[in-house]
């Protein structure tokens, strides 16, 4: 008895065999890529991080809690963040601006933000600074004031949460 499909699978199997000999080679040759877990690029003798609440140099109210709860959450993701006098750092933060601003589509306005985030040692001393910035896109709505402000605030928890989550990125890398 014949098999009609014995050269179709014996090219596919050839070709999964090809592909995963070159993934071999790739990770042996050192190609550049390497696994780390996030947050594992902290300075020597740095594990856990505080998180006091931001300073908030906008008119903008209530932005210093907004910002300081995504960056300790993003702590509690990755397994950093400690209280009290158990913390080996911490990371101070600064909301410093937020504007919005219209779009060229019709109904949507952008709410642009940027904030300030320094890793201070035990010391006192600011070991890294970086600066992060960013925008978010959100819909006016249909006239209603209260519908319009839901979706800024909304716009303004996405924004917040990616710009503490890559500020973060940025404090841990380059180590």
């Amino acid at each position: 008895m014949s098999r009609p499909f014995a050269p179709v699978f014996r090219r596919l199997r050839s070709g999964v065999v090809l592909g995963v000999s070159a993934a071999c080679v790739a990770v042996g040759a050192g190609c550049g890529y390497r696994f780390t877990p996030r947050g594992s690029g902290l300075p020597e003798g740095m594990s856990t991080l505080c998180a006091p609440l931001f300073f908030n140099e906008t008119a903008e109210p209530t932005l210093e809690a907004l910002f300081t709860r995504f960056l300790r959450q993003e702590l509690t993701r990755v397994g950093r963040l400690g209280q009290g006098p158990a913390c080996d750092a911490r990371v101070e933060g600064a909301v410093l601006s937020v504007w919005n601003q219209p779009t060229i589509v019709g109904n949507y306005f952008r709410v642009v933000a940027s904030a300030r985030l320094r890793l201070v040692n035990k010391d006192g001393q600011v070991v890294k600074e970086t600066h992060v910035s960013g925008t978010e896109d959100y819909l006016l709505g249909t006239g209603d004031v209260l519908e319009a402000e839901t979706n800024r605030q909304a716009a303004l928890d996405r924004l917040a949460e990616m710009l503490m989550r890559d500020g973060f990125d940025r404090l841990t890398n380059a180590w």
